[in-house]
């Protein structure tokens, strides 16, 4: 071969070589990314929540609280000041002089007013014997007309008396609770919810599971009031389990209760449905019947009255 031939054909060779480098530059072979692991699987959730709703079933109070000690001696106070300004008081402008009503104002006045600045205080008019025996007459005919002097009911109810704990006319001051006993103890009624079924749906078809449906009541709304969260007895989380092998905490499952307020407007209990005994309890005696962890729960949704 020619010394020509031999530089043609290594010219060739290089210019072959460098289009070739060139090729590869404008169109790179594209990299496969790198492969991820699979993800593992994660185990199945066993500590899913429990969904409950109880009712918080409370009779109002029907009469008004006592006053204290304090408020009776700030009223007598107002009463001395108002009477004070407002003497003396016009009669002549409101009763017709000489009248029975008349007659009968100014013996009640007589009466206030020695109460309020003492025994000592005021003037009796000076009456015969034989008017003073008539008016005396006629005012008792006119209380006896309008009813007057009637004994006021006792503010205690026979049901305080007894200890009744099941009536509904007891600590007629107080706000009182229904609680149901189940399972060997004390609580507010209490029940699971359905598929589709609304809270407060759920809460009022528990009350008359446990309660019967001989009385009137209305939750008051439609949104909780508060939320109790406790974990499933030990013997009801480990019944599925190997005996003789605890269940992890996490795993035990927790029970959310949500709790509605209601009202009963007639009616009584009649405990059902697993329920076999109930009472009205005041704040104070729900304190004493029920768990400390229960009552630590819920006794914030309750009235100090």
């Amino acid at each position: 071969m020619s010394v020509l031939n031999v530089s043609r054909t290594c010219r060739r060779r290089a210019l072959g070589s460098f289009r070739t480098l060139a090729t590869e530059a404008t169109h790179p072979v594209p990299r496969q990314p790198p492969v991820a692991p699979a993800p593992t699987p994660k185990p199945p959730r066993t500590n899913k929540p429990i969904i409950h709703t109880s009712v918080i079933l409370n009779r109002a109070p029907f009469l008004t609280r006592d006053p204290t000690p304090f408020e009776r001696a700030f009223y007598a106070y107002q009463q001395r000041i108002r009477r004070a300004l407002h003497n003396p008081f016009p009669e002549d402008f409101y009763f017709k002089p000489g009248s029975l009503l008349a007659t009968k104002f100014r013996a009640e006045e007589n009466v206030r007013e020695r109460e309020a600045y003492g025994n000592g205080f005021g003037v009796e008019e000076e009456k015969s014997a034989e008017r003073a025996a008539a008016d005396a007459a006629a005012l008792e005919q006119l209380r006896l007309q309008e009813g007057e002097g009637e004994e006021l009911p006792d503010r205690e109810h026979p049901a305080d008396k007894a200890k009744d704990l099941r009536s509904l006319d007891r600590a007629g001051q107080r706000n009182i609770y229904a609680l149901v006993f189940v399972n060997g103890e004390w609580r507010f009624p209490e029940g699971d919810i359905k598929k589709g079924e609304w809270l407060h749906q759920a809460a009022q078809r528990d009350l008359e599971h446990e309660c019967g449906a001989h009385m009137d009541t209305w939750i008051v709304s439609r949104n909780p009031i508060g939320l109790y969260k406790r974990k499933v007895n030990d013997a009801a989380s480990t019944s599925t389990s190997t005996p003789g092998t605890p269940t992890p905490a996490s795993t035990t499952p927790e029970i959310s209760t949500f709790f509605y307020k209601a009202h009963i407007l007639a009616g009584q209990i009649r405990p059902a449905n697993g329920a076999t005994d109930f009472v009205w309890l005041t704040k104070e005696e729900i304190k004493e019947r029920v768990a400390p962890e229960y009552w630590k729960g819920v006794k914030d949704m309750l009235s100090d009255f």
